[in-house]
């Protein structure tokens, strides 16, 4: 991990090297985050899932540093996207400095890859992508209940 940017009131914030390990670092951070939350096994195992694929799609394709960040409702910041704008989901974003967005494919049975995006697209309540300055943020929101 390069750093822990904040991890005060209701969201979370990392920067992790563009290396392997980084994988299970970002992994490790978010369910220690989600456990200390008092967030269920389903949220949190599902989450987890979902940033691993994440990280994984924003290592195999940038060089610099990649970012995962937590919002939970009532903590998300005014300039969080409208992903969190009901205050109802959990908001997981996953940014690298490439700025290229990733295309959703469909992997066929004997592919190694290409089900990251599908994962999130299958799982999450609401998802999508955004260009920054620096890069990119592949962003999801998972519902906290029913």
């Amino acid at each position: 991990m390069i750093g822990v940017i904040d991890t005060e009131g209701g969201s979370a914030e990392w920067s992790f090297p563009a290396e392997p390990g980084s994988v299970r670092g970002a992994r490790n951070a978010v369910r220690e985050t989600l456990r200390a939350w008092d967030l269920g096994p389903p949220v949190i195992d599902l989450t987890v899932l979902l940033v691993s694929e994440l990280v994984t799609n924003s290592l195999r394709h940038a060089t610099g540093p990649i970012g995962v960040r937590l919002a939970r409702p009532g903590g998300t910041p005014a300039d969080a996207p409208d992903a969190a704008a009901d205050g109802h989901g959990l908001l997981v974003e996953v940014s690298d400095p490439l700025p290229d967005l990733p295309t959703r494919r469909t992997a066929g049975p004997d592919d190694e890859g290409g089900r990251g995006l599908q994962l999130v697209a299958c799982s999450a309540h609401r998802w999508g992508t955004r260009t920054g300055k620096s890069g990119k943020t592949v962003w999801f929101e998972l519902p906290l209940s029913g």
